[in-house]
Formats: structure tokens, C-alpha cells, sequence
């Protein structure tokens, strides 16, 4: 995977894609196995924004129920299947546990009936080529067995606890990443830092203008070039609302920004997460996610610029108040807080019209459906789609709707094909067993490091071990730890830099090794991995100390 703007500039395609997140990597994975000519682009690093900063979930999402949005709730339900299938090393079960008070609606008979609908509507659950993988029933606890299970529980009112199961990512921003890898295997041309800064058009048949490509500067180089599609496609996720803008500065579409935080902790719950509502907060998730836990996500109105976000250290403390009432047996304090990170979710914003500009946005018990929006009927813009909305389980289908469409305005058919491909990396049959071959193939390797490699990388390990031998004389250190405790080799940051556009320290600590998404992985390490870097782009002494102090600033609030 190489980056080559001056090149692109200098092709025609079919598809240009807009926004490198999780809904940009899915329509060009998509849309390259229909056979179109796609373009990606992407103004900072792919998945750099609210791909990265979820909860990590598969889900259905069990409280759209309530809200009776039982159409987005069953193809959650069959798109957490899909992912299963189709990226068997990075979707994996995970059992819920929700507390049960009283005998009304926070009872057992009331939240039994829903996950019995749940269960309903997952009738596919299982067709699934791993047993591994498969998906119980939900089961009721009693106050016994929930308590010994968490003993955190607010015990007053407590009468037992349900079981239910979902499935969380090991890492989505390497998800994200091979739906780019993919598309790039079947022709695709991609590029991040790769700012779009408008569309070029002309005259359209009848009324209105035809989209005839975009406008892109190169944060790179910091030159400009201008790359030609017969459809654009906008999936910038939080700036879609300002990428509609440029072609139309009142769009017909608008975004409410949600801003979700989370933190990371110690091991809190074990090898099961929980879903638990507070009084002063609403519900939170407790998520086990490599050796610790994930607690989040809060659910407020973003009204600042998508570019501004951070977490603040009233946010932490914030969190931890609603955290410690839903479970306080905790105790947490902000010294329990080993990381944390903050998301947007874009939103279709569904506001009624007499209620704009009231302040009466809701974020949280705004609809997580998308909509894929075709500029031309509306306002007068041939050639434009946007995606917008959407949650990270159903982006695969989301894409598939967009492309349907595309290829409708292009005058071609072709059928989707992505929920029966294996993303890059996920051609296997068993996990298990493909860890288990793994670790006799390369016994030279410990069996952390290898387990690690198939989780990150899955069916295409040997491609990452490989790039140790592309230079003579390397092989032995790349293929070292980068730290006693921790099973990342030199090889993986190598591989990053040459054949997954790594650019900048960030790019490679955060989401192409996953070193900094459970903290700071310590100074001495980051200069490691930035000397890696260094030597492979030619950094000096100058641009090395920047860079590293640019990264070891994202492990700080603002």
C-alpha cells in the first residue's frame, strides 16, 4: 500500500471516496470488489477519529429496543454475524452482564421479554463456520450468583442479574485498516493526510451542476492537486456535515455531534462486561479489553469544532462520579485511570424544525440509523452521495447501500460481495487453530508474540515477518521485542512505515500496533519505535523530537 497523490491526480475513477474512518474503508472495500476504480482519501491518518475512539463493541444494541427501532436492532444483530465471519481474528463474543432491580421495568420479566426479542431477532447468530464464535441464549442470574459474579452491584432493590452476549473488536482501527487493504488488493488508490478542500463541477443537463471530482492538499508536500470521479462519495463522519457545505453552503442535511468518552483501567470484571445504569448519568458499559477494562461511554452534544476534541480532566471526574453511583463498590479515583480517549458520534440530526435552535438536541436518545443521501433530487448536485449516521457495526451495510447507489448513477450492476469476503487478513477457518499452526511455524517467535501478530494482522502474518528480510542484516533486531513485557516486535513498526502508509509516530503507537491504546507506553519505548520510524523516512534529530512530543502529548487532557 503505497501513497501516491501525483499519480491519482492523473486518474480517472469511478469512486472517490471522501473520509478514511470506518464508512469511508467499508465503500472502498465494497465498491473495488464490484470491479469500480475507487479513490480514497483522507485528512489525517485512516481511523484517526471516531472509528478508533468507540467502545470497541459489535453490537445490536440492546436499548434501541426501547425505542423501538426494531428494523436497526435486527440488522445490527445480522451485521455482528457478517463481522464474525468475515474478520474471524479481530470479532470475538463477549458476555453482558445487566443487573435486575425490583419486579417493574428494571425487573427480570421486563428485561427477560426484551432479551427473548433479542434472541429473536439474532435468529442467525450461529451460522457461523467457528464454534468458537457462537452465541447463547441470555440466562438469568440469581442476586447470588450475580453478586458473586460483580460484586461492585448497588446491592438495594437488587434481585439477580441476565446474561446476555455481544462481541467486541480486539482492535478497530486495524479493522478499518484492512477494509483499506482490502480494496487496495482489488485496485484500489488511497491516501491519508490527504486533505479535501472542495469540489470541482460543471454544468449539469437541465439545471443544477455535476460533481466532477475534488480539490485536495497534501499535508505532506503542501502541494495541491485535484483527483477526477464521476461520483463522489462524502464519509467523513463528523465533518460531513462541513464536507456537504462546500458544495452547498445551506445543506439539506445536518449532523448532531455526540461526544462520548471512555477510560481504561485495571482488570475489573474478568473475561465478561457489564451494562449498568446510574442515576445521575444514564447507562455505561464495563468492557474487558486485553488485560483491562474499558469503562464508558458517555453521551453529551459536541458543539465544537470535530478538529478541537479532547478529554478534559472535569470530563474524567465527571464519568467517574456516574461510574462510582452505578457501581459503587468501585470506588474508582482518578488515580485508577490509566488511559482515556474521547469519539464522536455523527448523528442524523432529526430535530424537528420548530425546535432548531432552541437547544433542544438529544443526543443520546438520538437514532443511530444512517441515511444515504443523493444530493441530485434535492439540490441540484449530480455526482455527490453522502453517507451519514451510522453506527460501527453497520457501516459494512451502510457502504453497501452507497455503492448500490453509485453504481445505479454510473449505469453498471455488480453485487456486493463483502459479506462473504474475508477482510485483508481474515481468510481462516478457526481462530484457535490458525494461532495453534502459527505458533509451530515459527517456533523461532514466543507464543505471545505470535498470538499477538494473528490478532493484529490475522492471515497475513507472513507478510509482516517477511518485510524483516527485505534489507540485509535486519532480520535479528526487527524481529526482537520492542520491550521485555510487551510482545510487539521492530518488524511491526518496519511494516508500518513501508506497506501501510505510517507517516507519523502517532500513526504507528495508536493504530497500526496498538502500543498506546491501553496508556502511555513509557518515553523510552515511543523513542524506540520513533528511531524505527526515523531511519525508514529520514527524520533528524529536529523532526524525531517533535514527533515524539507530539504523541507523548495525546497521553495528556486538554
Amino acid at each position: 500500500m503505497q501513497r501516491d497523490l501525483n499519480a491519482m491526480s492523473a486518474t480517472e475513477y469511478d469512486l472517490v471516496i471522501v473520509g478514511g474512518g470506518i464508512t469511508g474503508a467499508s465503500t472502498a472495500w465494497d465498491a473495488a470488489l464490484r470491479g469500480l476504480k475507487v479513490a480514497l482519501l483522507e485528512k489525517d491518518d485512516f481511523a484517526h477519529a471516531t472509528t478508533s475512539g468507540s467502545s470497541k463493541l459489535v453490537h445490536g444494541g440492546l436499548r434501541y429496543l426501547v425505542n423501538g427501532e426494531l428494523k436497526l436492532v435486527r440488522e445490527s444483530l445480522r451485521e455482528r454475524r457478517i463481522w464474525e465471519n468475515v474478520a474471524p481474528h479481530m470479532v470475538h463474543p463477549l458476555p453482558f452482564v445487566i443487573p435486575t432491580y425490583g419486579w417493574g421495568m428494571k425487573g427480570p420479566f421486563v428485561l427477560g421479554i426484551g432479551l427473548a426479542l433479542y434472541d429473536l431477532l439474532s435468529y442467525d447468530r450461529n451460522w457461523l463456520s467457528d464454534d468458537d464464535k457462537k452465541l447463547p441464549g441470555f440466562r438469568r442470574l440469581s442476586k447470588g450468583k450475580a453478586l458473586d459474579m460483580v460484586p461492585s452491584l448497588r446491592r438495594e432493590g437488587l434481585t439477580g442479574a441476565m446474561v446476555y452476549y455481544d462481541c467486541q473488536m480486539h482492535a478497530p482501527e486495524r479493522l478499518c485498516l484492512e477494509c483499506i487493504e482490502g480494496a487496495v488488493e482489488y485496485g484500489a488508490d488511497v491516501a491519508n493526510y490527504a486533505e479535501v478542500t472542495g469540489f470541482t463541477t460543471e454544468a449539469a443537463f437541465g439545471r443544477g451542476v455535476k460533481v466532477t471530482g475534488v480539490t485536495v492538499a497534501d499535508a505532506v508536500t503542501g502541494e495541491t492537486h485535484t483527483i477526477r470521479g464521476k461520483v463522489v462519495v462524502n464519509a467523513a463522519g463528523p465533518w460531513a456535515d462541513k464536507t456537504m457545505a462546500m458544495a452547498d453552503e445551506t445543506p439539506a442535511r445536518q449532523l448532531i455531534r455526540s461526544k462520548g468518552i471512555h477510560i481504561i483501567t485495571r482488570d475489573l470484571s474478568g473475561d465478561h462486561a457489564l451494562a449498568i445504569q446510574s442515576a445521575i448519568g444514564g447507562h455505561f458499559f464495563v468492557i474487558p479489553w486485553r488485560g483491562h477494562t474499558i469503562i464508558g461511554t458517555t453521551d453529551t452534544v459536541f458543539e465544537d469544532d470535530p478538529d478541537k476534541l479532547g478529554v478534559t480532566e472535569k470530563d474524567i471526574v465527571d464519568f467517574l462520579r456516574v461510574v462510582n453511583d452505578g457501581l459503587p463498590g468501585l470506588n474508582l479515583k482518578r488515580e485508577d485511570v490509566i488511559h482515556f480517549y474521547a469519539g464522536i458520534r455523527p448523528l442524523v440530526d432529526t430535530t424537528p424544525k420548530e425546535e432548531e435552535g432552541s437547544g433542544k438536541k438529544d443526543s443520546y436518545n438520538a437514532s443511530r440509523a444512517a441515511e444515504v443521501y443523493d444530493h441530485a433530487p434535492e439540490e441540484g448536485i449530480d455526482g455527490f452521495i453522502s453517507a451519514i449516521g451510522g453506527k460501527w457495526t453497520t457501516s459494512r451495510h451502510l457502504a453497501e447501500q452507497v455503492v448500490d447507489l453509485a453504481l445505479k448513477k454510473l449505469g453498471r450492476q455488480a453485487k456486493c460481495e463483502t459479506h462473504c469476503t474475508p477482510v485483508y487478513g481474515g481468510d481462516m477457518a478457526r481462530l484457535k487453530t490458525f494461532i495453534e499452526r502459527a505458533q509451530r511455524r515459527f517456533p523461532h517467535l514466543a507464543p505471545d508474540i505470535v498470538e499477538n501478530l494473528a490478532n493484529f494482522y490475522g492471515s497475513r502474518i507472513d507478510e509482516v515477518l517477511a518485510t524483516a528480510d527485505e534489507k540485509p542484516g535486519e532480520r535479528e533486531a526487527l524481529l526482537k521485542r520492542l520491550a521485555p513485557d510487551n510482545p510487539v516486535i521492530g518488524v511491526q513498526v518496519v511494516h508500518a512505515v513501508r506497506h501501510e502508509m505510517a507517516i507519523h509516530l502517532d500513526d504507528v503507537i495508536f493504530r497500526r500496533t496498538g502500543l498506546g491504546t491501553l496508556g502511555n507506553p513509557g518515553s523510552a519505548l515511543v523513542k524506540q519505535v520513533a528511531e524505527l520510524m526515523g531511519r525508514e523516512l529520514g527524520w533528524d534529530e529536529t523532526a524525531l523530537a517533535n514527533e515524539m512530543a507530539g504523541t507523548l502529548r495525546l497521553f495528556e487532557t486538554i
